[in-house]
C-alpha cells in the first residue's frame, strides 16, 4: 500500500503543534471558558481524545467505530457532549495523556492505509481527506484555545488542507444549513497566504468567486470568525470581515459559502 504520506505528515506536525500549546498551558488554564460558548479548555482536549479513539477504531473495524458509535445517541451534539464529559475529574497530565495515545494509534492505522482507501466516517471519505479532516479538527479546536488566553495564532502551509476542505464541503455545509443550492452556480475560491502566494481551488470558469486571505477563510470554514460584530449568523451578502483580513463574495453560491460554510461534520 501507499502511505498517505503528505496528509499524514501535515496531521503529524499539526498535532505536534497542538500538543506544545497544551504544554504551555497552566493548571489553572485548563478550567477556563474557550472560545466556544460553553466549552471550556479542558473539554476541548476531552473532545478530541474521545473523537480520536473513534477515529482510531473507524479504521480498525474497533468497537467505537463510527458507525457503530454515533447512532448510539439521538443527536450529534449529543455524542459530542458525552466525549467531553469523558474528561470530567481528569487532571491536565491525564487529558493530555488519553489525547497523545489515541492520536498516536489513529497515525499508525492512516499509515497503513493508501489514499483512496475509503473510510467510513460520515458519509465516508477517502484516508487522505479523512486525514485532512482530522487536521482540520485539531486545528478548529486548538484555535478555540488560542483565542480564549490571547495567544497568537500562526498561518501555516496545513491550512490549505483546511481551505480545500471548505471548499469541497459546501454541498454538506449548505444541506445542514438546509439551503438549496443555487441551480447551474460553480465557486472558485480564490486564497492568498501571509507572503502574497496566491492559490485557488474550484473551475477556473465558475460563475461563482470567493477571494480573501487564507486564515480569513479557514476561520470561515470552521465557522469561527472573530472581530466581526456580524459574526457568522448575520446577513451577509458580499462579504465577511473577520480579525484576519476581509472574504469577498461574488455571486449568490459564494455569498451562502460566507454564511454557511462548514468543513466538520
Amino acid at each position: 500500500m501507499i502511505p498517505v504520506r503528505e496528509a499524514l505528515a501535515d496531521l503529524a506536525d499539526e498535532q505536534r503543534e497542538f500538543a506544545a500549546l497544551l504544554g504551555a498551558l497552566q493548571d489553572a488554564d485548563w478550567p477556563r471558558p474557550s472560545a466556544a460558548d460553553g466549552w471550556t479548555v479542558a473539554d476541548q482536549v476531552a473532545h478530541l481524545a474521545d473523537t480520536e479513539e473513534v477515529a482510531a477504531d473507524t479504521l480498525a473495524d474497533g468497537p467505537r467505530a463510527f458507525t457503530r458509535t454515533v447512532p448510539r445517541y439521538a443527536t450529534a451534539e449529543d455524542f459530542t457532549a458525552a466525549g467531553c464529559r469523558r474528561g470530567d475529574g481528569l487532571a491536565p497530565g491525564d487529558l493530555t495523556a488519553w489525547w497523545d495515545r489515541a492520536a498516536a494509534r489513529t497515525r499508525r492505522l492512516l499509515a497503513e492505509r493508501a489514499p483512496e482507501d475509503r473510510v467510513a466516517w460520515g458519509f465516508g471519505m477517502n484516508t487522505e481527506t479523512f486525514a485532512a479532516a482530522r487536521l482540520m479538527e485539531h486545528w478548529a479546536h486548538g484555535l478555540d484555545i488560542r483565542d480564549a488566553l490571547g495567544l497568537p495564532v500562526d498561518e501555516t502551509p496545513r491550512l490549505r488542507r483546511i481551505a480545500v476542505l471548505g471548499h469541497s464541503t459546501l454541498n454538506y455545509a449548505l444541506a445542514m444549513g438546509r439551503v438549496r443550492r443555487p441551480q447551474g452556480r460553480t465557486l472558485r475560491l480564490e486564497w492568498t497566504e501571509r507572503d502574497g502566494t496566491g492559490h485557488m481551488v474550484g473551475p477556473a470558469d465558475a460563475t461563482d468567486v470567493l477571494r480573501g486571505p487564507l486564515l480569513a477563510w479557514c476561520r470561515v470554514a470552521t465557522r469561527r470568525v472573530r472581530g466581526s460584530p456580524a459574526a457568522l449568523n448575520a446577513t451577509i451578502r458580499t462579504s465577511s470581515r473577520t480579525a484576519e483580513g476581509e472574504l469577498t463574495a461574488e455571486g449568490e453560491l459564494a455569498e451562502l459559502a460566507v454564511l454557511h460554510a462548514r468543513a466538520y461534520l
